[in-house]
């Protein structure tokens, strides 16, 4: 297969894009402080795997794109295609460098590559094998981090390659599924080994919309989040997606400190040093709690089957939100549409599944 070189947007982009201010939306950036986390480690060496619906070539992120594949048809051969934003979306969420100074979108490890494999058409519905092959191209390519922002049926294969994935010593993230398009932690998020992701808002509580279970790991910002969508444009979007993206973002982070730690440590120490909510210790509701960027970078974690509940607390005890105002969540994760807001450039999705729809074998 023949790879399409990535083609720079930048010169192409309307006027009045949004790019002057998109930064100052970014809330979780503050929530997380990223801009002390990022004096530690940017993820520098780290390749991201995005399966997703494509990845467009952002100004704010086409420096850090390789060129990945498509393992459906309608892409452009290297996953470098979208015309949904979803995969553009989390690609942002973790690896946007943003145009200098505050200007542009900026991702939690801005010096991590993004590998995009295009693997969901348009509407956001795709086949689990689809995923599958997506999840055998990663591993195959060696990535670091594979980060799964979709719901699917656990079929042999795509259980398969998920395993696979794991055992060739990949940091596998994934969301916990959205209500009500899911009602149970969704697949891959529930397969062990697997870090499960779900969702708070900007008080740091856990998102309504986020879906609880025994398998829950960890929450990440995940209401009214911004990032880059398409035609060098910004979205904002809610939900389990974004937030996996995130802890996608803060493992690459961890990888590039730390590259002799093995993917199963890397989750630990982001369970270890999460912010503890909700009843003491691991509930369904929170997992181990919400992520805390800078004590996972820097807390003296002992390693697995070493713990100790006199282990000394991390030194970042509380990862403080910004203010601002709680906005309405989008509840579900299915159907797509789009709202572009006056003025300004944004790109707003609305992602909600009809009551007619039958439920997806795997939904973005």
């Amino acid at each position: 297969m023949s790879l399409s070189p990535i083609v720079p947007t930048s010169a192409l982009l309307p006027a009045g894009d949004g790019s002057e201010r998109v930064r100052g939306d970014q809330w979780h950036l503050g929530f997380l402080r990223a801009a002390e986390a990022h004096g530690i480690s940017q993820g520098e060496g780290i390749v991201v795997a995005v399966p997703d619906t494509g990845v467009e070539a952002h100004p704010d992120l086409e420096k850090n794109l390789l060129p990945g594949t498509d393992v459906i048809a309608g892409g452009s051969g290297d996953g470098l295609r979208d015309t949904n934003s979803h995969g553009t979306g989390m690609a942002g969420l973790i690896a946007a460098h943003g145009r200098g100074g505050t200007r542009g979108a900026l991702g939690v490890a801005p010096k991590s590559k993004i590998l995009p494999i295009f693997d969901t058409p348009t509407n956001g519905l795709g086949q689990p094998d689809d995923l599958a092959a997506s999840v055998e191209y990663a591993t195959a390519q060696h990535a670091d981090v594979i980060s799964i922002s979709a719901a699917s049926t656990p079929t042999p294969r795509l259980q398969s390659a998920i395993k696979a994935a794991l055992e060739a010593n990949i940091v596998v993230v994934a969301a916990v599924g959205n209500i009500p398009s899911e009602t149970s932690i969704s697949y891959p998020a529930s397969e062990q080994g697997v870090i499960a992701v779900g969702g708070v808002d900007r008080q740091g509580n856990k998102a309504e919309f986020s879906v609880e279970g025994t398998d829950v790991d960890i929450l990440a910002p995940a209401v009214d989040i911004y990032t880059t969508s398409l035609a060098g444009r910004y979205r904002r979007s809610t939900g389990t997606s974004d937030a996996t993206a995130i802890v996608a973002g803060a493992a690459a982070l961890i990888r590039s400190k730390y590259p002799n730690l093995p993917a199963q440590e890397v989750a630990h120490r982001l369970t270890a040093t999460a912010v503890d909510k909700g009843p003491p210790g691991r509930d369904d509701q929170y997992g181990y709690g919400v992520i805390d960027l800078v004590a996972a970078l820097t807390a003296d974690v002992p390693p697995l089957g070493f713990e100790s509940s006199n282990v000394t607390p991390p030194a970042s005890a509380e990862a403080a939100p910004e203010k601002g105002d709680s906005a309405g969540t989008v509840r579900g994760l299915a159907t797509l549409g789009v709202l572009v807001a006056a003025g300004g450039g944004y790109l707003f999705w609305r992602r909600r599944r009809r009551a007619d729809d039958p439920p997806p074998r795997v939904s973005r």
